[in-house]
Formats: C-alpha cells, structure tokens, sequence
C-alpha cells in the first residue's frame, strides 16, 4: 500500500518537466490495436496505469516493449477479444479496448467495471453508440457484456452527455465502420482531440475533433503511426497548485497553459503571478499568504474547470482567508476528501456536490488516506502547507497516475518522500 510522508512548510522553487498525459496516453495504446503496423508511442509516464494498458494489450495477443519514454506497439498477433476480468477490475480504462477490438475483429467482451471512489462511472453512452453503429450487445448475469458485429456501419450518435471515455471508444469504434458518423454533443477535452490526430496519422478521416460535433469517414484499414503523447494538463495544474499552496516560484516546461481554461485567472485573483514563455512553458509565481477573498468553482465538461482538478484546488483554498464555494457537476461522490482534509483541521462542510471550505483557519499534521487519485494529490498539496509530517496512506493510488511525484517535489525544494 504505502505511503507519503509529508515535512510540510518549506517554500517550492525551481524547473519541473510535465509528462506525457495518462488520460491521453491510454486510449492511444487502446487505438493501437487497429492496426497491423508498427506504432511508437512518445513521452510516455512511467506510471501505474500505463503497465496495466500494457499487460491489457499483450493479453490480447499485442507485443509491447519500452525503450526509456517511448513505447513500441506491435499488434499483428492480437486475434483475442475478451479482456482478462482482473485487469478490468485493476483499471477502469481497460473500457476503452472495446471500440477498437469491435472495430477490428468484430466482437469485444468484458466484465464492466461498474462504479469506482468518485462515483458511478457505467459505460450505458459506450454501449448504445456502438448499438448505433450496428452492433448487438448482451449481458450474462456475471456482469459480463459481450458486444459483436460482423461489420459496423456509420451512424448518427447523440451522447446525452459529454463523456469523454464514450466519445474516444466510439470514435476508434467508428474509424472502420462503413460510411460516416457522426458524434454530436461530443467531449472536447485536449485529450479527444489528441487521439484523433494520432487516428489520422493512422490514416482515419476525422473533422472537428475538438467541436462538439465529430465526424468520421471510416476506412478499411490503418497503418502504423509515430505519436508523441500531449502533455499532461492536470499534472500541470497539480505543480502549480503545490506552487500556489506552498510559495514559491515553480517553472513548467513542457505545460500548455492553454489546456486549463479557468485555473489560471483564478491563480491571478489570488497574486499569483503567470508567465507563459514560448508555447509550452509556464512560470507561477506565489505569495506566502493571501489576502481574504471568496472564491467559487464549479466544475464541467471541457473548457469548464476540470474535475480532476477539484480536490487539488481546495486544497489551496484550506490556505486562503474566506468563505469559499466548490460545486462538483461530473460525479456525484467527488469530495469525499473534504473529510480527509478534517482530519488535518480544516474546516469544510460538504455533501455529495457541493462544499463549503472555511479557509486561512490553520492545518495541523494527521494520518489521511488517498480513496482516489487525484484526491490523493490533494492531500500531499495540503500537507506541504502544514509544518511538520503528514502521513497519506495508499500512496499507490497516486502513483497510479504521478511518476515519482516524490522525488519530482523533492527537487522542488519540499520534503516528501515514500515509504
């Protein structure tokens, strides 16, 4: 299991790289199963996640090998469709191998993955695009969904909302389907449009990825691709956070500040200063104290404020004087870290959506524990405030999704390190 521990109230200072993004990086390796050709796959993060995709894909017959930061793809020999029930219950993401098995075999089967810590997450919007595009879907009292169709044909889909994950799978889905689909009310996150470049460089016909409408010529075959992976929006934000927390002055380079709508005016509001050099480096520049300020978030779809910020973002707020609102409108069980947070003493009222988080009250040192990912990442935030030493237990959880977010603090100047 693990854990952090935190020796919290020491000032952040110096130059940080942003890795390749998870969220990107995963349905890519999924889209590398469309092909026969050889994909390589650039600045990939040596996380968690990743090694589990990798043992998705050579369970089905791929053969996957790392070179430093780079991943080579050969899926030549994937001729399975059922993915293994325990790599699906170790990684949600595994969902996304369905649309490209569906797309070239014909058939995909997996045990779903149901719900998780920051709430019911069902693949409902994944399985009816994919019965629009043709396919017939059962399930066996198991939990067990097999989806097949000899040949997808192309189809008008209306996702009744935004997803992310149903807008990726259907799309890879579509990308061999005959005729066009066409994806509206589609997700826009950075990450969407990412795999759809990497899809075109494999030859698919994609337009307006990015828009919430996305259209797909599908084709009868793809070839190999080499892809470098975006870099990583929401580690991004998490640097500059601890940076907004902490104090100090962090440099990021390989951050593209324009990938997180709404995090940087918020910063500023605050008296941090933002400097954006180049295209791909930002530089935050923090105060040791804020003055009192009432500040509110209300999290959405892309360019809203992304979810996978929010707990990191009220960790900042523990240390602002103010009142402050946090409304939570993705999942309906993401603050469950505000009781994590009480047990350091702080002061946050809170529900299923919505929290209350009385600010610049003082936090003292506890024993917390990480339920999910990015609630983990708050937690070290809120700790590198608090002198003395924090523990966050189930440190693997944040590793699910941080390389060795440890050591990359340390160099920062803060005293973290993992037992």
């Amino acid at each position: 299991m693990g854990e952090f521990v935190v020796r919290g109230g020491r000032r952040l200072d110096g130059t940080v790289r942003i890795n390749g993004a998870k969220n990107a990086v995963l349905p890519i390796m999924a889209a590398s199963l469309l092909t026969d050709g050889p994909v390589v796959l650039r600045d990939v993060p040596q996380i968690r996640d990743v090694a589990v995709m990798t043992d998705v894909l050579t369970a089905l017959g791929a053969v996957v090998e790392r070179a430093g930061r780079s991943l080579a793809i050969d899926s030549r020999g994937v001729d399975r469709f059922q993915v293994p029930e325990l790599l699906m219950q170790e990684m949600r993401a595994s969902v996304f191998v369905m649309g490209p098995l569906l797309g070239r075999l014909g058939r995909a089967a997996i045990v779903q993955p149901g719900g998780c810590a920051i709430g019911d997450r069902p693949i409902d919007l994944h399985l009816a695009g994919f019965q629009a595009l043709g396919a017939e879907v059962s399930e066996d009292a198991g939990g067990g969904t097999l989806v097949v169709s000899p040949r997808l044909k192309g189809a008008e889909i209306h996702l009744s909302f935004p997803s992310v994950g149903a807008t990726e799978n259907l799309m890879m889905a579509a990308v061999m389907a005959d005729g066009e689909t066409r994806i509206r009310n589609a997700a826009m996150e950075p990450e969407v449009v990412d795999l759809a470049q990497f899809l075109e460089q494999m030859g698919a016909r994609i337009r307006g990825a990015g828009t919430p409408e996305i259209r797909i010529s599908g084709c009868a075959r793809l070839a190999g691709a080499d892809h470098t992976v975006i870099p990583d929006r929401i580690e991004g934000a998490t640097f500059a956070l601890a940076a907004a927390a902490s104090g100090g002055t962090v440099r990021m380079e390989n951050c593209l500040a324009d990938h997180l709508p709404g995090l940087w005016e918020h910063l500023r509001s605050l008296g941090c200063a933002i400097r954006v050099d180049d295209h791909d480096v930002v530089e935050v520049e923090c105060p040791n104290a804020y003055p009192p300020r009432a500040i509110s978030i209300y999290t959405g779809p892309y360019p809203g404020f992304a979810t996978d910020m929010q707990a990191q973002f009220m960790a900042l707020l523990l240390k602002v004087p103010g009142v402050h609102y946090i409304s939570e409108r993705v999942f309906e069980n993401r603050l469950g870290h505000a009781g994590e947070f009480r047990r350091l003493g702080a002061r946050i009222t809170a529900d299923q959506r919505v929290a209350i988080v009385y600010g610049g009250r003082g936090l003292h040192p506890g024993t917390v524990r990480a339920q999910d990912l990015r609630a983990g990442a708050g937690l070290v935030i809120a700790a590198l405030e608090i002198p003395g030493s924090t523990h966050i237990v189930n440190s693997a959880v944040i590793e699910r999704g941080y390389e060795n977010l440890a050591g990359r603090l340390s160099r920062l100047g803060a005293d973290v390190t993992c037992v």
